[in-house]
C-alpha cells in the first residue's frame, strides 16, 4: 500500500515510523521489494528509457538511468529541508527488502534527486524509481522495484521521441541591459565592502509547440558534452560539468569549478585562452574562493583530507574552466545526500561569504531560482552517490503560454568583474542547452 500524495502533520512513514512533517507532499511504500542483477550491456542506456519522463545521471555513456516512480517526496522551503530529506531517505531504505547480486555503488534501492538552491524554496524532489539500467567499469545491472520481471522491462517496448520545436525565445526575468545594471550594483557593492564573491544568474524562456521530451535533450547534450554529467530528474535537464561530491564507501571527491574562457578554433588559440584564463588575477581569485569555500565544509565531515595546491584547466567541449580536485576520507557513515547538502552552497555557484552572498543572490536576480545551481544526481541504499551541480540545464514545463523550457546560466562577480563582459559569458553559457533545444 502507498500512502499517496499525503500532506500533514503526521505522514506514517515505512515501518510503522512516524515522521510528522509539516506541508511535506510524498508517496511512503509499506515495503520496497527490491532486485538487481547482472545483465549483459544493454548499449545505449538513454535509448532504453520508454517515455518523457527520464532520470538520468550519466558521463561517457555510463552511469545510471530510471524511470517510474516506486517513492516519492517533495519538499517544502524551510530551514529543515536538509533534515526532511535526509530522514525521507531512511525511512525508504529502512523499508527496503533488497536482494542484489551486484553490489557496486548504483545498485540495490536507488533514489534519484534533485535540491533547490536556495533552503527558502520548496520544490526539491527525491524519486525511487521502479526501474534502473546502471554500467560501469564494464559491468551492467538491472534493478527492479515491485513485481516488475526483467522480461517486462528489457523487452518492453519504447515510445518514440518527439524533436523539439521552439517557437520563440525571450528575456526572463530580467532583460540583459537590466542584468547588466545588477551586475554593476554587486561589483558596487563589493568594491565597497560589503562581499567578495556573488554568483548571479539569469533565466530565458524557450516556447515550443509541443511539451518537450527530456530524452531528445538529455541525448543530445550526452553526445555533445561528454565528459559532462548529463542529469535528468523532474523535468530538469541538463548538462554539468561539476562534481559537487562522489561518495564510495567512505571515499570523497569533489571536483571544484570557477573561472570560464572559452575553447579556441585551432590548437594555438586555445593555448594562448587556456594560458590567459589561469593568468588572470579575477579568475583565479573567484577560483580560491570556491575552493576553499569546498574544503571548509568538507573538513569537519572528513578523518582526513586533501586538495590541490592550484588549479588546472578543464577543457570541455565549449568551454574551459579552473578547476581543484578534493579527496578526503568520511569520518563517519553519513551518505552522499547528507554530504551534498551540507556541502551546498559552495563559492562556486553561491558566493563569498556565503550567507551574505545568498542574501544578495536573493534582492539582485529578482527570481527564483529553483533547482538550478542545487545539488542534483543519486544516493543509494548503502549510502553510496554521486551529485553534481545543476547547470547548464533547463526546467520543461507547460506554462500558461503552452509548453516550453526555463533555461538559467549564472557568472562569478568580483570586485573586477566587468557586466559586458559576465553577460557575454552568460550567453555563451547558454548556448550547450539552446542548441539541444534547437
Amino acid at each position: 500500500m502507498t500512502r499517496g500524495a499525503a500532506a500533514g502533520p503526521d505522514v506514517r512513514g515505512p515501518a510503522g515510523t512516524a515522521l510528522a512533517w509539516e506541508n511535506v507532499t510524498t508517496t511512503l511504500p509499506e515495503v520496497l521489494a527490491v532486485r538487481t542483477l547482472e545483465i549483459p550491456d544493454p548499449g545505449d542506456l538513454l535509448a532504453r528509457l520508454p517515455d518523457a519522463a527520464p532520470l538520468v545521471w550519466l558521463r561517457r555513456g555510463d552511469g545510471l538511468v530510471g524511470w517510474g516512480e516506486a517513492a516519492r517526496v517533495v519538499l517544502p522551503g524551510d530551514g529543515d529541508r536538509d533534515e526532511l530529506a535526509r530522514r525521507w531517505h531512511a525511512a525508504v531504505v529502512a523499508a527496503a527488502d533488497v536482494e542484489d547480486a551486484v553490489r557496486l555503488p548504483g545498485t540495490g534501492l536507488v533514489a534519484f534527486g534533485s535540491l533547490t538552491f536556495d533552503r527558502g524554496s520548496a520544490g526539491s524532489v527525491l524519486v525511487v524509481p521502479r526501474v534502473v539500467l546502471g554500467r560501469r567499469d564494464g559491468r551492467a545491472w538491472l534493478t527492479t522495484v515491485g513485481d516488475l520481471t526483467p522480461a517486462d522491462v528489457l523487452h518492453g517496448a519504447t515510445a518514440p521521441t518527439r524533436e523539439p520545436t521552439v517557437i520563440d525565445w525571450h528575456d526572463g526575468t530580467l532583460s540583459a541591459q537590466e542584468w547588466e545594471r545588477r551586475v554593476a550594483r554587486a561589483v558596487s557593492a563589493m568594491r565597497g565592502g560589503a562581499y567578495d564573491k556573488v554568483v548571479l544568474a539569469r533565466d530565458l524562456y524557450a516556447r515550443t509547440a509541443e511539451p518537450i521530451d527530456a530524452r531528445v535533450v538529455a541525448a543530445r547534450l550526452a553526445e555533445r558534452f561528454p565528459d559532462c554529467y548529463t542529469y535528468a530528474c523532474d523535468g530538469l535537464v541538463g548538462a554539468t560539468p561539476e562534481l559537487l561530491i562522489r561518495r564510495y564507501g567512505r571515499r570523497l571527491r569533489s571536483l571544484v569549478l570557477a573561472g570560464s574562457a572559452p575553447r579556441g578554433a585551432d590548437a594555438a588559440e586555445d593555448d594562448a585562452l587556456g594560458a590567459k584564463l589561469l593568468g588572470s588575477a579575477k579568475d583565479v581569485v573567484e577560483h580560491r574562493y570556491a575552493a576553499e569555500s569546498a574544503r571548509a565544509s568538507l573538513a569537519p565531515l572528513c578523518a582526513s583530507l586533501t586538495c590541490d595546491d592550484r588549479p588546472f584547466l578543464l577543457k570541455l567541449a565549449n568551454i574551459q574552466h579552473l578547476a581543484t580536485r578534493i579527496d578526503g576520507e568520511l569520518a563517519d557513515d553519513r551518505s552522499a545526500l547528507e554530504v551534498a547538502a551540507a556541502l551546498h552552497p559552495t563559492a562556486a555557484v553561491g558566493g563569498t561569504p556565503t550567507d551574505v552572498a545568498v542574501r544578495a543572490i536573493r534582492e539582485l536576480e529578482g527570481m527564483d531560482r529553483g533547482r538550478y545551481a542545487g545539488p542534483v544526481g543519486w544516493v543509494d541504499g548503502r549510502g553510496n552517490g554521486e551529485w553534481g551541480i545543476a547547470l547548464r540545464c533547463a526546467q520543461l514545463a507547460d506554462g500558461p503560454d503552452g509548453p516550453g523550457a526555463r533555461l538559467f546560466a549564472g557568472c562569478g562577480i568580483v570586485a573586477g568583474s566587468d557586466p559586458a563582459a559576465e553577460l557575454a559569458e552568460a550567453q555563451m553559457k547558454f548556448r550547450s542547452v539552446r542548441s539541444a533545444l534547437s
